[in-house]
């Protein structure tokens, strides 16, 4: 009975969520991708500097 209890309690809290709308949607997930791409180019690019700088010595 608790495991009803549990999903009954989230539905509850579901249809209290805002959910966004479609041009927010896609600009929020413009956003994380975005900025995905820009960690991991930030990363691979200082990787390689510290490989190189490594492999110097």
């Amino acid at each position: 009975m608790k495991l009803f209890q549990f999903f009954k309690n989230v539905s509850r809290e579901m249809k209290k969520v805002s959910w966004p709308k479609g041009k927010e949607l896609t600009s929020y997930t413009v956003t994380v991708i975005a900025t995905v791409v820009f960690v991991a180019v930030f990363f691979t690019v200082i990787d390689q500097l510290i490989t190189l700088v490594l492999n110097n010595f």
